[in-house]
């Protein structure tokens, strides 16, 4: 897909902060320095849309960027860097957990892993959450580039038995320095902005 413009619109740090237009939200998740923004810039053809960065625990707040005016992609702060302060940790923890349980635009979740890494407990914690907020995910590897061809069954089956998953062919190897897996999570974005609110009953 190509994006005709993408623009950041706030870093919010609560709710209330929270763009109020109505625009479907996608939301990226996964720990600090698995490749969130490298990947979103990758998505979006925009190399400074998102700030990268080699220090881990750099985004702090929830990040809104809108996407050709239709839906936000939202950059969510990484978790699982321990050199972060307790109260930080926290507060990150109780941000996006509220935003993940009680936003309405919400309509999936791309959640992020490091195709190298088996998941960690805290990449489990937050599979947990996500399957209690009752939110599709797509799992996205990142990274892909760095490792070969002949190694990708076996890390791949590895992450998808971790996750539980059923089929290691949900998972979408990604790299923000070829390109690969692009077309796939596009497809997989669109698909979810089509989709209705998956917590219909949600006040």
């Amino acid at each position: 897909m190509r994006v005709g413009r993408a623009e950041f619109v706030v870093s919010a740090a609560g709710a209330a902060q929270f763009p109020r237009d109505g625009l479907p939200e996608v939301a990226f998740a996964g720990r600090s320095n698995v490749g969130k923004s490298s990947l979103l810039n990758r998505l979006v053809g925009q190399k400074g849309l998102a700030i990268t960065s080699k220090t881990p625990g750099r985004t702090r707040l929830v990040n809104f960027f809108r996407i050709d005016g239709r839906i936000y992609f939202v950059d969510l702060p990484g978790y699982g860097y321990a050199a972060a302060p307790k109260s930080l940790r926290e507060t990150w923890g109780e941000l996006v957990e509220g935003y993940l349980r009680a936003r309405g635009e919400l309509r999936g979740v791309v959640f992020l892993l490091d195709i190298r890494r088996e998941p960690t407990d805290r990449d489990l914690e937050m599979r947990g959450l996500l399957e209690e907020a009752g939110l599709p995910w797509i799992p996205v590897l990142t990274k892909a580039d760095k490792v070969g061809r002949s190694e990708r069954p076996k890390l791949i089956h590895r992450i998808a038995k971790g996750l539980a998953l059923p089929d290691p062919r949900q998972t979408i190897p990604f790299s923000a320095t070829t390109g690969e897996g692009s077309r796939e999570l596009w497809a997989a974005i669109a698909e979810r902005v089509r989709a209705p609110d998956p917590r219909p009953a949600r006040s």
